[in-house]
């Protein structure tokens, strides 16, 4: 997955769900329907902190699921309800390495 763009977000979620899971399903289905997605990674620590690498062909490509419709709905809710915090880099991916499997 050399030659890629990684988006990595990191946020620190607010007590009870309130309807996130429902929307991380519903936004996971949807971003692997978007041009240009080659995957995602995420993990949550119990302290609810998580950080969530998604792996894009482009810069279009990511600028394009940021402003969907949908995911901005989302994004607005997140914001209001559902992160105390969160942060958001776009790296370049130049290489990888590999150990097992």
């Amino acid at each position: 997955m050399t030659s890629c763009f990684a988006v990595i977000f990191t946020s620190t979620r607010t007590e009870g769900d309130n309807g996130y899971t429902e929307a991380a399903e519903r936004m996971a289905a949807l971003v692997s329907e978007q041009p240009g997605f080659l995957g995602v990674e995420s993990v949550r620590g119990a302290d609810g902190v998580g950080i969530t690498v998604s792996y894009w062909e482009s810069e279009a490509a990511i600028l394009a699921w940021r402003q969907h419709p949908e995911h901005r709905v989302i994004q607005a809710r997140g914001r209001s309800e559902w992160y105390s915090a969160f942060h958001t880099r776009v790296c370049r991916v130049e290489r990888e390495y590999r150990f097992g499997p």
